[in-house]
């Protein structure tokens, strides 16, 4: 395998666990004050995400730094053609980490602040992101706001599962309640959204957009389209079966699958006009950033892996 196309891979798998990740960070804080019944509650469903959001950005972070790296060009376009909703995901980011890590030092008016700085950075940050990629990829206003409506909905479905996963009590019916709500709006749109997948971002004179034209070009983008849907529909099912292991590990799953179709289409072309080939840097500089890689990440990974068994038991208000 080429470096070129190594690379392009490993940056496909930082933002999956990205999105992996920060998806249920991002569900839980839109869900905050739509499930918590007063403060015990509240910091009940923080304490959930309080050991590891800010590790699970350590993934962003990671798949920039790889971007700018490996592929220079791609990075400094894509900031270029999304500035201003790459801003908004910034200030989303500040404002819900900030108010995170106030809210326990702070009563009254100020705690009620930090708390709707965590639903407001939450909402933004995992719309925005959606719009981005589904701007990328289809170039119009329906895809960027099926985009950022597949990613928020997905998101609360994620958190949602979470939440029944790791609490107890009154919150866990809620948020099993709150799952089952979610997946009424992240299904149809993934209806729509998905099947598009497969032909978006083709080269110019190919039939492209979201009506999901031209798909037997390319079937395994389609296979994985599918299966991400099929994952989902598991997720809602397993969820009505009070199954919540088994749910978050498909919904998990669904934005995984979702994720690399994503990158899979944008192999074409990360950007109008330019190839991977064109966006990546040298061969010395690529090299040297997979031995810098081989050695780096398995302690990322073991290091997110002890924090999450550590912190497995389910949270009591």
């Amino acid at each position: 395998m080429e470096l070129t196309t190594f690379w392009f891979l490993v940056i496909a798998f930082l933002w999956t666990g990205y999105f992996v990740l920060e998806g249920f960070d991002f569900g839980v804080g839109a869900l905050l004050p739509l499930l918590s019944r007063g403060e015990a509650e509240r910091r009940q469903m923080l304490t959930t995400i309080g050991p590891v959001w800010d590790g699970n950005e350590v993934w962003l972070i990671t798949a920039a730094g790889a971007m700018f790296a490996a592929f220079p060009a791609w990075y400094s376009g894509l900031f270029s053609a999304f500035y201003l909703p790459l801003v908004m995901v910034l200030v989303g980011l500040i404002v819900r980490g900030v108010s995170l890590e106030w809210r326990g030092k702070v009563e009254g008016r100020e705690r009620a602040l930090c708390d709707a700085g965590i639903v407001t950075g939450s909402v933004l940050t995992a719309f925005t992101w959606g719009g981005v990629f589904g701007h990328m990829l289809f170039g119009t206003a329906l895809g960027t706001v099926l985009g950022g409506t597949l990613a928020l909905s997905l998101a609360m479905l994620h958190g949602a599962v979470f939440l029944a996963l790791k609490t107890a009590g009154p919150l866990r019916a809620r948020a099993r309640r709150a799952a089952l709500t979610a997946a009424v709006v992240a299904v149809p749109v993934a209806v729509v959204a998905l099947p598009g997948l497969p032909s978006a971002n083709a080269p110019q004179g190919t039939a492209t957009g979201v009506d999901g034209a031209a798909w037997t070009a390319h079937p395994v983008l389609w296979a994985a389209a599918l299966a991400a849907m099929v994952a989902l529909a598991a997720a809602v099912a397993l969820v009505w079966r009070r199954r919540e292991g088994w749910a978050f590990a498909a919904t998990a799953g669904s934005i995984a699958l979702l994720t690399g179709t994503v990158f899979a289409a944008l192999w074409r072309e990360p950007l109008p006009g330019l190839t991977v080939a064109e966006a990546a840097s040298g061969p010395y500089t690529l090299g040297l950033l997979t031995w810098i890689g081989l050695i780096a990440l398995p302690f990322v990974l073991a290091y997110q892996g002890w924090t999450y068994w550590v912190f497995r038991r389910r949270v009591t208000a």
